[in-house]
């Protein structure tokens, strides 16, 4: 469905402006009209990695008059790959400052403001209150609740993007003319289930693909142009090439946009979509041992099983000496060939994944087993910093 232009048009055009957007102005849906209302818009962008890059640049491009950044992470070499509005000066520094500084870069016409903050329940509101737009660029659930929570709230719509490995999607949601993230996720998946972009791999291009998605809509909402992805979920695969869009319909029951509402104020999103099970945090509480301590371990000739949850491909790039593998998923078809005279210790890449496991085996009666907090990153960058990190 068409909607009406979320903001009013500018005054005008400087000389120098209508030069730069001349291949806008030049397209009838678009004009001198649709350009006015780009350059008095305020769009925030909620990070700057992988969807945030390609979408900050291509809004700073196409002329939005005001881009906030909500960003409190510094650039790390391993963002590179994807987070294109990065590059090799930039790592160590703000990531924030230094996306500011390539939009800047791109068209200095534009306004930026920067929030080095991490967004929760006490800012989220003030922050999102400045603007027309939000386009999220997150990664995790809690945060992903949050937007959409606030949003509603505040009756201000958003765009949504999600990637993984060789997948995107992406879509609008706008509780005033269709339905919300919960209509569509009423819960978060349970704890583990789920691996991020930094356990399960992301390929770097389909960064561009879903944030030129978002980018799109955004143009499009603030320009009142075409029929934006209210209602609609677009399903990118990369490696069949294909788009599937899938119609979204409003719950009526939802908690949150539905008939009778029941959250009617922001909760606490990392309880509500929790990083680990309940199991995973009780088999874990006086069963953490940290990489110093593995070391003094395997140093001191204690007999134990190290055992490496992670997934193969994880494996081929760093592991910790004396380990053998076993992915999460196969570990429970695998407990029988687990020694039962010795204590089983276990890792990931940071822990989260390790106490999942580790639950398991307190279940399955390995009651000496612990697990590696911090995992083989923390091996590397505490104990054995002659390996790589991921």
């Amino acid at each position: 469905m068409s909607l009406p232009p979320l903001v009013a048009p500018a005054e005008g055009l400087t000389v120098d402006e209508v030069r730069r957007y001349s291949r806008h102005l030049i397209i009838p849906d678009v004009a001198m009209d649709g350009q006015k209302r780009l350059k008095n818009a305020r769009v925030l962008a909620v990070g700057a990695g992988g969807l945030g890059s390609p979408t900050l640049m291509y809004l700073a491009a196409a002329g939005v008059g005001t881009l906030g950044i909500a960003e409190f992470d510094v650039v790390d070499e391993s963002n590179l790959q994807r987070q294109i509005i990065h590059g090799q000066s930039d790592v160590g520094r703000s990531k924030a400052e230094s996306a500011r500084d390539s939009v800047l870069e791109i068209n200095p016409y534009v306004n930026v403001i920067i929030h080095e903050t991490r967004l929760d329940t006490s800012n989220v509101r003030e922050i999102f209150s400045q603007y027309d737009l939000i386009v999220d660029g997150t990664d995790n659930f809690a945060t992903r609740y949050l937007v959409n929570d606030a949003c509603v709230l505040l009756g201000k719509p958003y765009v949504w993007g999600s990637i993984y490995r060789f997948d995107g999607q992406a879509s609008v949601f706008w509780a005033e003319h269709g339905p919300c993230y919960r209509c569509l996720y009423p819960e978060p998946p349970p704890p583990g289930m789920v691996p991020s972009c930094a356990e399960g791999g992301v390929l770097g291009v389909l960064c561009a693909s879903i944030g030129s998605i978002q980018t799109t809509e955004a143009i499009k909402l603030l320009t009142g142009i075409g029929e934006p992805l209210v209602g609609r979920l677009m399903v990118y695969d990369a490696l069949d090439m294909t788009y599937r869009a899938i119609k979204v319909r409003k719950d009526p029951e939802c908690p949150l946009c539905g008939k009778n509402p029941s959250i009617t104020e922001l909760i606490d999103y990392e309880a509500f979509c929790g990083v680990v099970s309940e199991e995973a945090q009780q088999a874990a509480a006086g069963s953490t041992i940290t990489a110093a301590e593995l070391k003094g371990i395997l140093d001191g000739g204690e007999p134990i099983e190290l055992v490496d949850v992670r997934e193969p491909a994880e494996w081929e790039i760093v592991r910790i000496p004396g380990a053998r593998l076993i992915p999460k998923g196969d570990l429970p078809a695998h407990l029988s060939e687990l020694p039962q005279d010795r204590r089983v210790v276990v890792y990931c890449k940071s822990g989260v994944r390790s106490a999942e496991a580790l639950a398991t085996l307190k279940a399955a009666g390995f009651s000496s087993a612990v697990h590696v907090q911090g995992g083989v990153t923390a091996w590397a960058t505490q104990v054995d910093k002659s390996l790589p990190v991921y």
